[in-house]
This record gives structure tokens, C-alpha cells and sequence, in this order.
């Protein structure tokens, strides 16, 4: 994700379904960001992630990310979308390995 085509950062997301709900983390590792929720609308193939992280000087940033579930039957799918973190926003583009 990132504001603009040359400042980009590179995720991972690891998302888990037990039946009922989605968990994960964002870039796993000593890092790492827990998913505090994720809502999959089946009726437009809608997401929103959220999660809360830390900015580079320690203080709280709250990260939204908004996006449409593209090509759905690949096992490759992806979501693109809006990502907002603290005050930053920019576009996203996640693809499933």
C-alpha cells in the first residue's frame, strides 16, 4: 500500500476463518499488527479490515482498509482498495499465495 506509485510498503496479511469469524495479523512477526475485525460483505464482495499499529514515534494509528474481492474463483484472488493508516491514505493491493 502506499499514498502515491513510488512510496509503496510491503504487506502480509495472514487471515484465518474458523466458521464464525476472521483473525489474523498484519506483517506477521516480533511486529506484528493484530486484525481487530474484518467484514466480508457477500452481497457486493466487499471488505474492510481493521487493525490498530503504532506510527514510527510510538503513538496509536488506526488502519482501515477498504476494498472490492477481485476474481473470486482463482486461487489468487485480490482485494484493491483504500488503505488508511493514521493520516496517511493511499491505495492497496493484496493478492492471495
Amino acid at each position: 500500500w502506499g499514498p502515491t506509485a513510488t512510496q509503496r510498503n510491503h504487506l502480509t496479511i495472514v487471515m484465518n476463518w474458523d466458521g464464525k469469524n476472521v483473525t489474523g495479523l498484519i506483517n506477521p512477526g516480533p511486529d506484528a499488527i493484530p486484525l481487530a475485525s474484518v467484514f466480508l460483505d457477500v452481497t457486493n464482495w466487499t471488505i474492510r479490515i481493521e487493525a490498530d499499529a503504532k506510527d514510527p514515534s510510538g503513538s496509536p494509528a488506526h488502519i482501515s482498509a477498504e476494498g472490492n474481492l477481485d476474481d473470486i474463483g482463482s486461487y489468487h484472488r485480490k482485494i484493491t482498495g483504500t488503505w488508511r493508516q493514521g493520516t496517511a491514505k493511499g491505495d492497496f493491493r493484496i493478492t492471495r499465495d
